[in-house]
């Protein structure tokens, strides 16, 4: 490459005032809160949190003692891998009719990325309003099967409900990803082994699906990443965490023993041991489910 088409400083201090501004609102708004949380985790106060007392590892000993926090994480893994097991699913499924449709792509394309650019709030809206045990869309079909339908007190119908409105905006964001892997597929591969007498089946769990890998492995981990975190406003708007907690995932209960319950010290050792947890899982992610992708 010709040197000219590089700019170089005169001055040594320009490259760091220009990466500055970004520098600022990550120790703004990820640094300092991450390290407050720390701090916090070994701390107690008082409903105020004028007066606070080192307590070393107490809010984390109470954590694990705690049957109700054990069932969130429990809840919570529930929740992530199934969200992400129906998200990546439907998405690869609507991405492969859409590739092979010829006519008005285009208009396809537009029609699955909208859910992505609704906030999780307005989503949990919606969802409420169409399962809304009194005046639902939904609920008033269900009742037509004689189905009785309300999620305000059945918990396994809450958990479906958080778990398919999820996985309705997080379908937009896969489908994206998988409809670039599958354009990339070249032709010739598959016509061959149309030739070779491969049914439509086969010919996608044998080449398609192997040629996705890099592409799913990705997804996994944004997926989980998406569940364990992103999911708070549409908690919030639909179920409140209940009923009888059967919602009240880590990042929701995070909320509610620090912004309701006022116990800033437990709440923050729940978000230290949140973060654990999604790196472990980032971790295990990277170390054992990336041997079987295929990047060639």
């Amino acid at each position: 490459m010709n040197k000219e088409s590089f700019h170089y400083f005169k001055a040594k201090f320009w490259p760091y005032l220009l990466i500055a501004p970004q520098l600022i609102l990550v120790i703004i708004f990820f640094l300092w809160p991450a390290i407050k949380a720390l701090q916090d985790a070994f701390y107690r106060s008082d409903a105020f949190g004028i007066h606070y007392h080192f307590v070393w590892f107490a809010n984390f000993r109470q954590l694990f003692t705690d049957s109700g926090y054990l069932y969130s994480f429990l809840i919570t893994i529930f929740f992530a891998a199934a969200l992400t097991l129906v998200a990546m699913a439907a998405a690869l499924y609507i991405a492969n009719k859409i590739n092979q449709v010829l006519r008005g792509k285009s208009f396809y394309h537009t029609l699955m990325i909208w859910p992505y650019a609704v906030a999780p709030a307005i989503a949990g809206m919606l969802w409420r309003f169409l399962f809304d045990p009194a005046i639902g869309l939904v609920t008033y079909v269900l009742a037509k099967f004689n189905y009785p339908w309300n999620f305000t007190v059945h918990s396994g119908q809450a958990i479906f409900l958080i778990i398919i409105a999820g996985a309705w905006q997080q379908i937009s964001y896969n489908f994206v990803f998988y409809l670039a892997g599958l354009q990339a597929i070249p032709d010739s591969i598959l016509e061959a082994a149309t030739i070779d007498g491969a049914s439509p089946i086969r010919r996608f769990w044998s080449i398609v699906f192997p040629l996705l890998s890099p592409m799913t492995f990705f997804l996994i981990a944004m997926n989980f990443i998406y569940a364990f975190f992103n999911t708070f406003g549409l908690i919030q708007v639909v179920t409140e965490g209940g009923p009888d907690n059967a919602t009240n995932i880590l990042v929701y209960r995070v909320y509610t023993d620090g912004f309701i319950g006022l116990d800033f010290g437990k709440s923050a050792a729940e978000s230290v041991i949140l973060m654990i947890i999604v790196g472990l899982l980032t971790i295990l992610h990277f170390k054992y489910i990336e041997k079987m992708v295929h990047y060639k």
